[in-house]
């Protein structure tokens, strides 16, 4: 079909207004280790679902310059802060990426303590595997001596993000490193794909899941570092390598809606429409970046065709998987429910914000 910027344009308004009216209805109950409730859904709360949203909306903003978007994220933040932060975990650390490219922009000095003193506590606190990465230790769940590619989308894009607009190498250096050790323990050399987990005991990759949204973080996150920061020249290299061989499996793993499967190389699982938005941006973001062929461009603008078709009245993306822990066969993922989301709304928004740069001045898709 013949996408214009208008019909884009129009698609972001509705995720905009989708994802800040996002609310928990209580059809799931997880309780955080603190004895606090959980809430992976309501926009008004602090957690690695709403990170990636506020990143979406943060990108968004920079990408149009609507200072409605702006104000409606600084609004966010200094009401969560003034309430005060929850407990250092990687998925709380989620919200941080999108102020650190908030305050790159604005240096509004209220951001700045926050920033530093979050980072610094990465560094000192979080827990650790052997070799360095950082154990995904979440708000209802330690997991300890386990390494998840969600780490790199929640964690060390904001440490490559802040490093970089700081000037504090030593955070640039850390993400850099982080995508290096969950490399060496989650990129599949076989196919090329990514496995969802890792764990030094037993050392394994548990149910060997090549799951779409894992597989999404990492397309988009590697883009995204490149972005981010200035890396040293073998570690964009090494990095380099590594997505162009990924990609090559995914293309090859589309399905003839443009949608990827939860299970990406599983056929009788289902589509999923949070890792076809994270993966589309990546392959249209790739190619804008000179690092993809046309086949990357023409993967994602098809991809960008299945999130605009589950784009509901109420700007609500559907067919999205929920939060998914480690699974320890494969059924476990085909049975995860569909559930909307904020990081569902923002994959979203990144997949059609990066379609913005790819439409002719005409307004029409190619």
């Amino acid at each position: 079909m013949g996408l214009t910027g208008h019909d884009i344009s129009t698609g972001l308004d509705r995720l905009v207004a989708g994802m800040t009216g996002l609310k928990h209805s209580g059809r799931f109950h997880e309780p955080n280790l603190d004895g606090t409730a959980g809430d992976y859904i309501s926009f008004d709360s602090w957690e690695w679902p709403q990170g990636v949203g506020l990143y979406g909306l943060v990108r968004l903003w920079l990408l149009t310059g609507r200072e409605d978007l702006r104000i409606r994220v600084e609004d966010w933040y200094s009401s969560q802060i003034a309430a005060g932060l929850p407990t250092l975990n990687v998925n709380t650390t989620a919200p941080m990426l999108g102020l650190s490219l908030l305050w790159a922009r604005t240096r509004d000095p209220r951001w700045q303590p926050v920033l530093d003193a979050w980072a610094d506590r990465v560094l000192s606190e979080m827990g650790r595997t052997p070799e360095g990465g950082f154990e995904h230790h979440v708000s209802d769940k330690v997991n300890d001596n386990e390494l998840w590619d969600d780490t790199l989308y929640m964690v060390a894009l904001f440490l490559a993000a802040y490093g970089q607009a700081s000037g504090r190498r030593e955070l640039v250096d850390e993400a850099s490193r982080q995508f290096l050790v969950h490399a060496r323990y989650l990129a599949d050399p076989e196919t090329g794909l990514w496995f969802h987990g890792w764990t030094f005991d037993g050392r394994h990759n548990f149910a060997r899941a090549r799951w779409a949204r894992g597989n999404a973080w990492i397309t988009a996150g590697v883009l995204d570092l490149f972005d981010l920061a200035e890396l040293d020249r073998p570690v964009r290299q090494f990095l380099e390598g590594v997505l162009v061989a990924q990609v090559d499996a995914l293309l090859t793993l589309q399905a003839p809606s443009g949608a990827w499967r939860t299970l990406l190389d599983d056929a009788s699982s289902y589509e999923e429409i949070s890792a076809t938005a994270g993966i589309g941006y990546g392959l249209l973001k790739g190619y804008r970046l000179g690092l993809g062929t046309p086949a990357w461009r023409a993967a994602g603008m098809k991809a960008l065709e299945a999130v605009m078709d589950n784009i509901d009245e109420s700007g609500t993306v559907l067919n999205v998987s929920y939060g998914t822990r480690m699974g320890h066969d494969l059924q476990f993922y085909k049975d995860i429910p569909i559930q909307p989301t904020g990081y569902g709304q923002a994959l979203a928004i990144l997949c059609l914000a990066e379609a913005l740069e790819h439409v002719e001045k005409e307004g029409q898709a190619a």
